[in-house]
C-alpha cells in the first residue's frame, strides 16, 4: 500500500517514491502500457467524483541522464492500491522522483473545495441535499434532491457562497475513528458518511460545513478564488447544477462577454440592448414565419389548381407526376395533398429531388377508393424499402437509381386500383 501523501498536504508538488510493483497491459489501440506501484506518492487517483492527477516520474538512465516518464492516468484498485499507467516501465526497487501537474491539481482542488462549500450552502439556505458530484474537464456538477430552485433562491446561494470565499475561512482536514463521525452525524455536525469502516477523513470550512472527504483541497475559501453556478436542469433524481470555480469562472465570464460583444456586434447595439433586440426579432420573426406559411399555402393552392388542370382524365383517372430539385420537402408534400384535393377523380405522385435519397409522395382526391399507404408500402417492400402512410396521403424515400422503378411501380398500382373501382361500378 502506498502512503499518500496528498493525505497531509495537498500542496505538495514533487515527492521522491520507490518503484514497488510493475503490471504490463495491452490499450485499446493496441501498444503496452504499465502500471507502477510506488511505495509513497502524491498523485490523487480517480474517486469520489474528483479526476486523478497527471504529471511525470524522473528516474536515473543507463547512461546516467535523466529518463522522464509522463503519468497519464492514476487508478486505485479493488485492494487500496494506486497504479500510475505509463509508457515505459521502470525497474521495481528504482528511486523515483515525482511532479505533479500542478495546474490540473489546484484547478481540482478549487472546484472540489467550492462544492463542498456551494453543497453546505444549498442544505443550510433550502435544505437540498447533494446525492452526488462530478468533476468535469470544463465545468462541475452536483445533484440536488430536490425540486428547481426559485431564480432570486439561486441567486442567494451563490452569493452567500462568494461571501464566504471573500471571507477567506480556514479549510482544515482530520482524522477520526468512525465511531466518533457517526457522533458527529447523529449531533447534526457531519452533512453525511460514507459507506465505510475504519479512519475517516474530514474536511472542515470554519464555522460553516464539516464533511468526510478524501480528495484535494484549498488550505482556505479564498483560495477557491469565486464560484459561478451555470445552470439548472431537472434530472430523474431530482436537479443537476452546473457551476464553476477559480480560473474556470474567470474563463467563463471572458467567454460569455466575448459571446455578447461579438453578438451585439452583428446587430450594431450595445450590450446592454440584447435583451429587448432579441425580443422584438423573436416577435417579428415568428409574425413572418405566420406570414410566410399563410403564402406558401396560396401559392400551393394556386399552383395544384393548375397542375390539376393540365391534366386530362383517361379511364377515370387524372394522373399528376412530377419532380422538383428547387422545392423543399415540406413544400411538396403540401403541394401533393392539395393537387389531389383540387379537382375530382386525381391521383398523385410527387418527388422530392433535392437530395438523394429522393422523398416520394402519393395523394389521391377523396372520390377515388385505393389506399395510399398500402400501396406506396407493397411497392417498397420490392424494393427492400420501407414507408407508407394514410389512404390519403403516403410518403416514402427511394435512392435516385431506383425512383424510375418505384414511381413506375406505383402508377401501375393506381390505375390498377382505379379500373377494378371501375368494374365493381
Amino acid at each position: 500500500m502506498s502512503e499518500r501523501l496528498y493525505y497531509s498536504d495537498s500542496f505538495l508538488r514533487r515527492f521522491t517514491g520507490a518503484v514497488t510493483g510493475v503490471r504490463e497491459f495491452t490499450g485499446s489501440n493496441g501498444e503496452p502500457i504499465w502500471q507502477l506501484a510506488l511505495d509513497r506518492t502524491a498523485f490523487y487517483p480517480t474517486s469520489g467524483g474528483q479526476p486523478f492527477d497527471t504529471g511525470q516520474l524522473s528516474a536515473p538512465s543507463l547512461d546516467g541522464t535523466a529518463l522522464k516518464v509522463p503519468v497519464e492516468r492514476v487508478e486505485e484498485d479493488e485492494q487500496g492500491a494506486v497504479w500510475h499507467y505509463v509508457r515505459k516501465p521502470l525497474a521495481a526497487g528504482i528511486l523515483v522522483q515525482g511532479q505533479i501537474d500542478w495546474e490540473r491539481r489546484f484547478d481540482h482542488m478549487q472546484q472540489h473545495t467550492g462544492q463542498h462549500l456551494l453543497s453546505a450552502v444549498f442544505w443550510r439556505e433550502l435544505q437540498a441535499p447533494t446525492i452526488s458530484f462530478h468533476l468535469g474537464d470544463s465545468t462541475s456538477t452536483i445533484d440536488l434532491a430536490s425540486g428547481p430552485p426559485a431564480h432570486q433562491s439561486l441567486e442567494r446561494v451563490e452569493r452567500i457562497a462568494n461571501e464566504i470565499i471573500g471571507e477567506d475561512r480556514q479549510v482544515t482536514t482530520r482524522d477520526m475513528l468512525r465511531g466518533e463521525a457517526e457522533v458527529m452525524l447523529a449531533a447534526g455536525q457531519l452533512r453525511k458518511l460514507p459507506d465505510r469502516q475504519g479512519t475517516i477523513r474530514l474536511i472542515d470550512i470554519a464555522d460553516y460545513d464539516k464533511n468526510a472527504c478524501g480528495g484535494t483541497h484549498v488550505g482556505s475559501t479564498g483560495q477557491i478564488g469565486g464560484l459561478q453556478v451555470r445552470t439548472v436542469e431537472r434530472v430523474s433524481r431530482g436537479v443537476r447544477v452546473e457551476f464553476v470555480c477559480g480560473l474556470r469562472a474567470v474563463r467563463a465570464a471572458r467567454e460569455d462577454w466575448a459571446i455578447l460583444r461579438e453578438t451585439a456586434a452583428l446587430l450594431s447595439i450595445g450590450a446592454t440592448e440584447l435583451t429587448p433586440t432579441v425580443g422584438r426579432l423573436l416577435t417579428e420573426g415568428k409574425a413572418n414565419a405566420r406570414e410566410h406559411q399563410k403564402l406558401r399555402d396560396e401559392l400551393a393552392v394556386l399552383q395544384a389548381a393548375k397542375l390539376a388542370m393540365d391534366e386530362p382524365i383517361e379511364n377515370g383517372l387524372r394522373l399528376v407526376v412530377r419532380a422538383w430539385r428547387d422545392r423543399d420537402r415540406d413544400y411538396v408534400r403540401l403541394l401533393a395533398s392539395r393537387t389531389a384535393a383540387a379537382a375530382p377523380r386525381t391521383a398523385v405522385i410527387f418527388c422530392a429531388n433535392d437530395t438523394d435519397p429522393v422523398r416520394m409522395f402519393v395523394a389521391r382526391s377523396s372520390d377515388l377508393d385505393f389506399n395510399c399507404g398500402q400501396i406506396l408500402r407493397e411497392a417498397l417492400a420490392h424494393l427492400g424499402l420501407r414507408g407508407g402512410g394514410s389512404p390519403d396521403l403516403a410518403q416514402g424515400e427511394v435512392s435516385a437509381e431506383q425512383e424510375a422503378a418505384l414511381r413506375a411501380s406505383v402508377s401501375e398500382a393506381i390505375c390498377k386500383a382505379v379500373a377494378e373501382e371501375h368494374k365493381q361500378q
